[in-house]
């Protein structure tokens, strides 16, 4: 079997793991019940929460940069920038041609003829690094939704917090020391992204008019984000979905809610990720600086 062939077996797979699960989840709810949750968003709100939305990328994309120049690859910001925004195309839109995170890869060894290891590593990082923040904000928010489930593993979920960064941190040191410069930084650009992420999600609660429960959901989009970046659908579609279906029965939230929340910042991350076009058509060149 050829590599071509492989990624198009793969792709296909995706693919209809992504059309089961969304006929998994219309099969549970009304989809009528959750157009009509955001049909009546207000779109002030929408707006705000695309705006953020933004900003947690250009933070992602600048915590990304941050470990580049740890290992001597002085891309300036804004080749990263377009760099980022190009892969986040390629990641929803060509899942089946090349990866995003494939293609930087590609062209950042191609230019500044940088080992594979260091450069695979740092691409790595910079997705642990964004998951380290996630769990710790899950936990944060599980400790505060009133749901029994949760409740009975509070002291664990207390405890997993300062496990996870120090568990973090000695990993970077003894397999990536190179980096290790840069753990705090990385470490304070993660908390950006991921606390700007929730500023965009509580945007699109208050668009759709969700006053109560807002931990809950929050907790259940943390989630969501942890297995959406499982590899086995189309940019997340129809996992995310899936997890808020159950989430939302587990903390007893109403489902086409918190579905039309999952649908609704899919869309917004579609929206951004489509601008990367720009650059697909059009190669971005890729620029130097030393400082950072």
């Amino acid at each position: 079997m050829t590599e071509k062939q492989r990624k198009s077996i793969l792709t296909t797979l995706k693919i209809v793991i992504s059309v089961v699960l969304i006929y998994f989840i219309f099969t549970k709810i009304n989809f009528g019940d959750v157009i009509a949750v955001v049909k009546k968003a207000h779109i002030g709100y929408l707006i705000l929460a695309l705006f953020l939305f933004i900003i947690s990328k250009t933070f992602n994309a600048l915590r990304l940069n941050l470990y580049f120049h740890s290992i001597n690859i002085p891309l300036t910001h804004v080749s990263n920038f377009k760099l980022y925004i190009l892969g986040m195309f390629y990641n929803l839109f060509l899942p089946g041609g090349i990866g995003g995170d494939a293609y930087k890869g590609y062209v950042i060894k191609k230019k500044y003829k940088t080992g594979t290891r260091k450069i695979v590593s740092v691409l790595l990082l910079d997705r642990l690094s964004g998951m380290l923040l996630i769990g710790i904000f899950a936990c944060i928010f599980a400790v505060f939704v009133e749901a029994p489930v949760l409740q009975q593993f509070t002291w664990l979920f207390v405890l997993a917090i300062p496990l996870a960064i120090v568990s973090f941190w000695l990993v970077v040191k003894k397999y990536f020391s190179y980096t290790l410069g840069v753990f705090w930084t990385s470490f304070f650009y993660s908390f950006l992204v991921q606390g700007i992420q929730l500023l965009a999600i509580l945007a699109i609660l208050q668009a759709i008019g969700i006053t109560l429960n807002t931990m809950a959901y929050l907790f259940i989009f943390m989630v969501s984000s942890v297995v959406s970046v499982i590899p086995l659908t189309i940019g997340g579609i129809g996992s995310r979905e899936v997890t808020f279906l159950y989430g939302s029965h587990w903390l007893g939230l109403q489902a086409d809610t918190a579905i039309g929340i999952s649908f609704v910042f899919f869309i917004i991350n579609a929206l951004v990720s489509l601008a990367g076009i720009i650059y697909h058509l059009k190669k971005p060149e890729l620029h130097t600086n030393p400082t950072i």
